[in-house]
Parts: C-alpha cells; sequence; structure tokens
C-alpha cells in the first residue's frame, strides 16, 4: 500500500471541519484591521529565500525541498509566506505606488526537518503582511490582532518581545558578540558556523550548555541606537496601555535573517516543545534586498497545526441538513426532498435503511444543523421529521 510520504499529513474530518473554521474566522478578524487577501505560488526560484530568508539560516541551509526543474531553473516549494509576498509586492511595482498595502495569507509551506508533534515536512500558516507604514503604532496594532485572534480561539499563550536593531545599532553590537564568541570555548557546530554568517543566531539555540555559555554575552536591547531603543519604547508603551501583558525575552531573534527593530512570539505553555503558536516582526529591508524601493514591513506568521488541537467547533457551527430513511419505501421520497432541499444550503444525505438512533448519530458525525428522517407515518402522511441538534427542538413539516 503506498502512503503519504514522512511529514506529510492527510486533512481530514475533523481536522479539515477545523482548518476551515480557522480560516474563515481569522480572515473576518484581519479583514476588520484593513488586511486583503493575497495568494502566492507555491513554487519560486531557490534565489528568493537566499537572499531574503538568508543563507546561514538553517531553513536555507538544511531544509528547502529544493530541485532544478524542467526548465533548467533552480526552484523550492516554498517554506514560509514572507519572501513571496515580498517578491510579489516588488514585481507589482507597488513599492512604487506609495501608501500602505496590508495583506493577508494562507496555505502550505515545506521544509525537510525531523517530523514531531506540531511540526510537518508540509504544514500550513496564515499570516499578514503590512508594508509602507515605519511607526511603531503599527507593530502594535499587529500584535494586538493576534491577540484578538487567539482569544477567539480560546488559545492559552504568553507574548514575548525583543528589538533586534538596526543597520546602525546592530554592526557594532555584533562585532562586541563575535568577540565574545571567539574566546569562549565550547559551542555547538551550529553556533561556530552561525559566528560567520548571522552570529545573533546564536542566541536562538536550542543547545542547554550554549545557552549556559551566552548567559555572560552582551545583549542587543543594551545596545540599540536612539531610534530603536525609542521605537520599542513606544511599542511597549501602547501595550501597557492596551493592557497586553508581555514578556522581555534578549535570546528572541527569530530564525530568519530578514528581521529588524521588533521581535515577537506568542507561545504556549500546552503545546510541549513545539511551543510557539505565532511570530513575526519588522523587516524593513527586506523590500530593498528584493530589488525594491526601500520600504519599511512588518508581519507575522500562525502555525495552524499547532493550534489544531486547542480548537473546539461550538455547536452552531453546525451547517445544514442530514436525511436518512426508516424504511426502503421512503428512499424515493427522500431522495427527492434532499435534493429540493439543495436549493437552500447544504444537505448530507445517507442512502442506508437505519433506525432513527443510528441516523441521529450519523448526522451528529457529520457536524449536521439538523436531522430529518422519513419513516412509515411521515411517508403516509406526507411529512417530514426534523430535529435541530442545536437547540434540541423537533417539528414534523409538509414534505413539500
Amino acid at each position: 500500500m503506498i502512503k503519504a510520504l514522512k511529514g506529510m499529513k492527510d486533512t481530514l474530518f475533523p481536522e479539515n471541519e477545523k482548518y476551515s473554521y480557522f480560516i474563515e474566522n481569522t480572515s473576518k478578524i484581519v479583514q476588520k484591521y484593513g488586511f486583503s487577501f493575497i495568494e502566492t505560488p507555491i513554487l519560486e526560484e531557490t534565489a528568493l529565500f537566499k537572499r531574503s530568508v538568508g543563507e546561514s539560516s538553517d531553513i536555507v541551509g538544511k531544509e528547502m525541498y529544493q530541485f532544478i526543474d524542467k526548465g533548467k531553473k533552480d526552484v523550492c516549494l516554498r517554506p514560509e509566506g514572507t519572501a513571496g509576498i515580498v517578491r510579489a509586492f516588488v514585481e507589482a511595482k507597488m513599492d512604487r505606488q506609495g501608501g500602505v498595502k496590508r495583506f493577508f495569507y494562507y496555505g502550505p509551506m515545506f521544509r525537510y526537518e525531523r517530523p514531531q508533534k506540531g511540526r510537518l515536512r508540509q504544514f500550513h500558516q496564515f499570516g499578514c503582511e503590512s508594508f509602507g507604514e515605519s511607526n511603531p503604532l503599527e507593530d502594535a496594532n499587529i500584535i494586538i490582532m493576534i491577540k484578538e485572534i487567539l482569544d477567539f480561539f480560546d488559545v492559552n499563550y504568553t507574548l514575548e518581545l525583543n528589538s533586534l536593531g538596526c543597520p546602525t545599532c546592530l554592526p557594532p553590537f555584533r562585532e562586541k558578540l563575535v568577540a565574545f564568541l571567539e574566546t569562549t570555548e565550547g559551542f555547538c557546530e551550529d553556533c561556530l558556523r552561525r559566528k560567520s554568517t548571522n552570529p545573533i543566531r546564536v542566541f536562538d539555540c536550542k543547545n542547554p550548555h550554549c545557552q549556559t555559555l551566552l548567559e555572560p554575552a552582551p545583549r542587543l536591547n543594551d545596545a540599540l541606537c536612539q531610534e530603536c531603543e525609542s521605537d520599542f519604547n513606544t511599542l511597549l508603551t501602547t501595550l501597557k496601555q492596551a493592557k497586553i501583558a508581555y514578556t522581555l525575552n534578549p535570546n528572541l531573534v527569530r530564525g530568519l535573517d530578514y528581521y529588524s527593530k521588533t521581535a515577537f512570539e506568542f507561545v504556549s505553555t500546552d503545546l510541549g516543545a513545539q511551543n510557539a503558536v505565532a511570530g513575526g516582526g519588522r523587516y524593513d529591508k527586506l523590500v530593498e534586498f528584493l530589488d525594491g524601493r526601500a520600504t519599511p514591513a512588518i508581519g507575522f506568521a500562525i502555525g495552524i497545526e499547532r493550534i489544531m488541537d486547542m480548537i473546539k467547533l461550538p455547536d452552531t457551527n453546525r451547517e445544514g441538513y442530514y436525511f436518512g430513511a426508516l424504511t426502503p419505501e421512503a428512499q424515493t421520497a427522500l431522495f427527492q426532498a434532499a435534493h429540493k432541499q439543495r436549493e437552500h444550503g447544504k444537505v448530507m444525505q445517507s442512502y442506508e435503511i437505519k433506525s432513527l438512533k443510528a441516523h441521529l448519530k450519523g448526522a451528529d458525525k457529520a457536524h449536521a444543523r439538523y436531522c430529518a428522517v422519513i419513516g412509515e407515518d411521515e411517508l403516509q402522511n406526507n411529512t417530514l421529521w426534523v430535529k435541530d441538534l442545536v437547540e434540541k427542538t423537533e417539528e414534523m413539516r409538509p414534505l413539500n
């Protein structure tokens, strides 16, 4: 038997219902904040991610599904969403139009890594990207919006924040950090590799021994320039005014090279090791890196698989009718009634002759709002028995 590839998972009931429920309601929330839908290709040129995500990142170095296509192009399945959105933004010349552009997207991403709970090789993200606004109030706006999303789905979380600096304050800090790393022995191979490519990524190392070695290391939040410090303080003050709790985490550097200034993560204690449910930050130089005009930008992504188990479908989310027959003679009349009802909405029909109890169970499994059946009495009286599975009421309706 041919099975799904390792790290690739089919989305079946009830997960497919949860996925649709998540996308529908999250889309409604972000549209309230002025975001509009955008869709980009799953397949992109590999150069896009090397230039944006960064060759020092684990994604580019180890995890991309990369190959040469029949046209001799070096291509890969997208490992994250932001780079493709920025590429579309520049290609459509929106960087030259001025103003603020806000987009949301969702869909599958691909990374060749060790599969584990909450981390698959094909996974799904919902993300937002905002272009053209440098004010840190936009950072606060994004964070408040994510909070509204997670609160809607009743997800437990804490918010962690950091500032990653800018091209003014980051280079001198990098020199201090490299000097510290070169005089400290015992770091893992990944940290040694990052020392020469993107040294601040050492703070993202999950090796406990490396974290112990880093305790006396210089910290970026002590070396911020005046502009970065002012912007970060504005963000913190705004979040306090909005009564949003947060924790400052100087080790939070994000996993991608394009981030600058604000970085944030929403983490949940309900998830075990893979505890980040949403994360993102500012990337004011990425549009330039991809040959566009200088454009400030900020974005985030939510790992849908990470929170799938925490999503509870409400009974009010039940939809449509389940039709079932109690006798063989009722099957024809039921088929015609179901066909007519589809003019008004969703109908699922069972072709099995079963007891009322069995049909009610089937309607519940199908997450239908109504269970409608025809038995001997209903057929004789030209009626349909209907039960509302949310309100727990029942009635007889004319078959027509």
